[in-house]
């Protein structure tokens, strides 16, 4: 009994030695995770092939390569090992070999050889590889110029476009750009081949996007169970730059016909047939022009040529969608409350039911009629895959990526809390605690504003604005899921529209001053706040009023109003959140303007832009400079000529946490 007494007590010491060892999070354990991507479960539900990007910060580029996953026993097994990247992986119907992107190509491989072959040789260049059921054929996507019937015809032009030494652009229409690229006259079409990569042809000819440039989904071109025809989304609207209006094509292989089967205004995407092909189910929007409407889940019976709703009374927007092998159920995932939920419904039914909830999963799939598999993470654990029985709920976690890099780490999960804000309404936030938290010291605090406007914060291990990361200093870090945040109903959504410095400014206000209250362990004295894109106008427009902020961050956030829409790529977006274009009598740019409250900007900001961000173009990021320093306001900007929305190179993330760091210290101080 001592010897175990004793064992007890040095296992006991070894833990608190341990927990005492460990601590908070650097850069280059951050960036050093390995990112668990796509996850494809095999056709007889035993395995399951993912990808993995491991960073190399000093090389400053990434390398992606596929596992392969046991789903019995949690064993991995490399797949691919190449200095050039490899993802995507989809299963043939034999179960045996594997379709994926290579360099620019789609290649397969024998999983129990490991041999790899090159499938594709198309000179604009091939990915996304979609199998029939069995698997004589496969669907892939290239981004070719629409005039172009033949491949010699793409490979002359684009040879022509290369060899050119004028690289001047002659526009006639807009949308010309999009989010960080110029589209140079070319459309993306999916395409048909043998399996052996032959008799390519060109399914969705025309000056058209397919997949549409954005508002689509990760599921927008399939297969029919029977091969015998395409479904695919496109927009076929003059001015895709204003319409949301995306619809579902139906292409019969044999004649080539192509059928528009939804007329909806508004956007639909992510087809889905049912396992017996009779069924055809679908995300629809009902509200034209508006990109963050709630999608329904539709369905669509071949037999008697009727659409149906199933979701009619649900408040949450339907995401990933994917049928049960039954053919009796859908499933889909839909972001609630700070998490992402798997629901159910019935053919013959419209009530949803909860399948999985309270967790941030995502690439949601059957392994056989009772399991699912998904990828899931945490605001302590960046993404690892899991399996679910139905019957009793039990998560099993099968992949330990980052296991050994985590232990290590002195990392503190999100703690709720909720208060009354705008309207009367129940608003929800997070926080989290620094390293080494000691509730009887006063910290610094950081509050977090989120983009979109209509995103939100939940309980996930963001791999730029990272929970961990802002607090490792020694800051409290809170967020506040304000009016227009997904995951709280469709209503709630909708109140940021046409009123961005209204109600979720005022929640940002009441919620501000609940979190310095509630908490004794925050100094009021030392606050700062930052944001990005939607969160960088809110930054901006909280610069133009009194705040309870030492020091702010603005990251491509909206500056002007008027000269953001004149700039950016997808107008549909600006003309309903700000009720028209700018000249238009009723529109809202100046009222939600920052740049009209530019005299009263006195709180030090830093500036962060990348000169690749065509959604908030970077000109904005320099006019809000310009103006604080015009006014002797302590400013600084950071500017990126090689990044768009986001940064995405190594060693331009490091300077980021660098020069965020440094300015949160120069006005708040640390505690580590």
């Amino acid at each position: 009994m001592r010897k175990v007494q004793t064992l007890l007590i040095i296992l006991l010491f070894t833990m608190l030695t341990m927990a005492g060892t460990k601590r908070p999070i650097a850069f280059e354990d951050f960036f050093a995770m390995q990112r668990v991507g796509s996850v494809a479960v095999s056709p007889d539900g035993q395995q399951a092939a993912y990808s993995v990007t491991t960073p190399n910060i000093e090389d400053n580029n990434f390398n992606t390569q596929i596992w392969l996953l046991d789903l019995n026993s949690g064993k991995s097994t490399p797949l691919t090992r190449d200095k050039k990247s490899s993802s995507g992986p989809v299963w043939a119907p034999d179960g045996q070999t594997l379709y994926f992107n290579h360099n620019g190509q789609i290649w397969k491989m024998d999983v129990g050889t490991k041999k790899m072959v090159q499938v594709s040789d198309f000179a604009p260049g091939a990915g996304g590889a979609v199998l029939n059921g069995d698997g004589s054929q496969f669907l892939f996507t290239s981004e070719v110029y629409p005039d172009c019937k033949t491949e010699a015809c793409n490979k002359e032009k684009m040879d022509q476009v290369e060899k050119s030494k004028v690289k001047a652009r002659v526009i006639d229409h807009l949308l010309f750009r999009h989010w960080n690229r110029w589209l140079e006259g070319k459309r993306s079409h999916v395409f048909v081949a043998d399996a052996d990569g032959k008799n390519i042809r060109d399914l969705t000819p025309g000056d058209y996007d397919s997949p549409p440039l954005d508002l689509g989904s990760a599921h927008d071109y399939t297969f029919s169970p029977d091969g015998k025809t395409v479904c695919f989304v496109r927009n076929t609207d003059k001015m895709v730059a204003a319409s949301t209006n995306n619809d579902l094509f139906l292409t019969d292989l044999e004649s080539g016909t192509i059928t528009r089967l939804t007329k909806n205004k508004a956007n639909d995407n992510n087809p889905n047939f049912s396992p017996d092909g009779r069924y055809l189910a679908f995300a629809s929007m009902s509200r034209p022009g508006f990109e963050a409407d709630r999608q329904r889940l539709m369905l669509y019976d071949f037999k008697s040529k009727l659409f149906t709703d199933l979701t009619p009374n649900f408040t949450l927007s339907v995401e990933s969608i994917f049928w049960h092998p039954n053919g009796q159920e859908i499933y889909f995932t839909t972001t609630e409350a700070g998490g992402i939920s798997v629901y159910k419904v019935g053919l013959h039914s419209t009530r949803p039911e909860a399948v999985l909830k309270g967790h941030f999963i995502s690439d949601v799939q059957f392994a056989d009629a009772h399991t699912l598999v998904f990828k899931l993470q945490r605001a302590t654990m960046p993404y690892e895959i899991f399996k679910m029985n139905l019957a009793d709920k039990k998560l099993v976690q099968l992949t330990h990526i980052n296991r050994e890099r985590l232990a290590q780490l002195d990392m503190h999960e999100l703690e709720p809390f909720s208060f009354t804000g705008a309207k009367g309404d129940i608003i929800h936030g997070y926080l989290v605690k620094p390293p080494h938290f000691n509730p009887n010291k006063k910290y610094p605090a950081v509050e977090l504003i989120h983009g979109g406007p209509q995103g939100e914060w939940g309980d996930d291990f963001h791999y730029r604005w990272n929970y961990q990361m802002f607090a490792a200093p020694g800051y409290v870090i809170f967020v506040i899921n304000f009016h227009g945040s997904r995951g709280y109903g469709q209503k709630f959504m909708d109140a940021v529209s046409k009123d961005w410095g209204g109600a979720p400014y005022e929640d940002i206000k009441i919620g501000t001053d609940y979190v310095l209250n509630h908490y004794k362990f925050i100094d009021k004295n030392r606050v700062g706040a930052a944001g990005a894109s939607y969160g960088g106008f809110m930054i901006n427009w909280i610069e133009g009023a009194e705040n309870p902020f030492q020091c702010l961050v603005s990251h491509d956030g909206v500056y002007d109003q008027p000269s953001m829409y004149g700039a950016t790529e997808e107008l549909w977006f600006p003309e309903w959140e700000f009720n028209g274009m700018p000249w238009q009598k009723g529109s809202l740019y100046q009222k939600w303007n920052p740049a009209s409250r530019a005299a009263n900007f006195k709180t030090p900001m830093l500036v962060i832009h990348g000169e690749h961000d065509y959604r908030v173009p970077y000109t904005q990021g320099l006019q809000l400079f310009t103006a604080l320093q015009r006014q002797g306001v302590k400013s600084k900007l950071l500017f990126f000529p090689d990044e768009d929305h986001f940064v995405r190179k190594p060693q331009n993330a490091r300077l980021w946490w660098k020069t965020v760091h440094g300015w949160f210290a120069e006005f708040l101080g640390g505690n580590q």
